[in-house]
């Protein structure tokens, strides 16, 4: 049977994701922004969590960890990167590791940038990636821990997943990023396909992921750095990509 994935919306704009194997009945909330409705969702599906996978340090990402640890005795996944420090870690994960959810599998990606400890998950079997904030739907996350080369090269540990993996990301943030992409990509067809369908989505009141790594290669800017016309629209024909990704990044920071 396959696993089975909820959404659900966590403070202001954070995403939640609960994460469940019927063979098992075992469930992984990826991070907790807040227990109250992670606790809800788990009480409406009938299930029980029993672990947490966390991605990175910040604290709307972990805020609700102690709470549902307290509540459920769950075991606690989190980065091995332990200049971070995160409460109630039971175990560390890092590049290449597993870590299961009953008999579902969990692939670790190391993707620092937004900070050091940032690690994504990747579920083969489930087509699915959770990568929090290193990247987004038509966007990335602010670089700040690392380096823009360092957010580059994440950037690419995640572009080679294949094109039919679906993205979950840690926020809704993507009607925003799509007006920054479009001031970069105007003619841009996949980009103007995906704005329109933001638009449809959010008017509707309904989340914008998962959506699929094949369209976001095609309309996400930030995953299109080494694209000679992408360069050409900054004005920096020929430049290094890690170059070009960090002056799309700045301008996102004034946009």
């Amino acid at each position: 049977m396959a696993a089975e994935i909820r959404l659900f919306t966590c403070l202001t704009d954070n995403f939640g994701y609960l994460i469940h194997d019927p063979a098992t009945k075992a469930t992984a909330s990826i991070d907790a922004p807040e227990a109250a409705p992670i606790i809800q969702a788990l009480e409406r599906e009938g299930w029980t969590l029993t672990d947490i996978l966390i991605t990175h340090h910040h604290g709307d990402h972990v805020g609700g960890v102690a709470e549902l640890k307290q509540k459920y005795n769950c075991r606690v996944v989190g980065p091995h990167d332990k200049s971070a420090k995160i409460a109630n870690v039971d175990l560390r994960a890092g590049q290449g590791d597993v870590v299961k959810v009953g008999s579902l599998l969990a692939r670790v990606l190391e993707t620092p940038g937004h900070t050091l400890d940032h690690i994504s998950y990747v579920f083969d079997s489930e087509k699915a990636l959770f990568a929090a904030d290193t990247l987004f739907s038509i966007g990335c996350g602010r670089v700040f821990e690392g380096d823009y080369p360092m957010m580059w090269d994440s950037l690419l540990k995640l572009r080679v997943l294949p094109d039919d993996f679906k993205l979950y990301c840690g926020h809704e943030y993507t009607a925003a990023n799509v007006k920054f992409a479009l001031t970069v990509e105007p003619d841009n067809a996949a980009l103007k396909a995906r704005a329109e369908e933001v638009t449809r989505l959010r008017a509707a009141n309904k989340p914008t992921v998962p959506t699929l790594l094949g369209d976001e290669k095609k309309a996400n800017v930030f995953l299109r750095a080494d694209e000679p016309s992408v360069a050409a629209s900054l004005r920096m024909k020929g430049a290094d990509a890690a170059a070009v990704f960090g002056e799309l990044r700045e301008r996102k920071n004034k946009s």
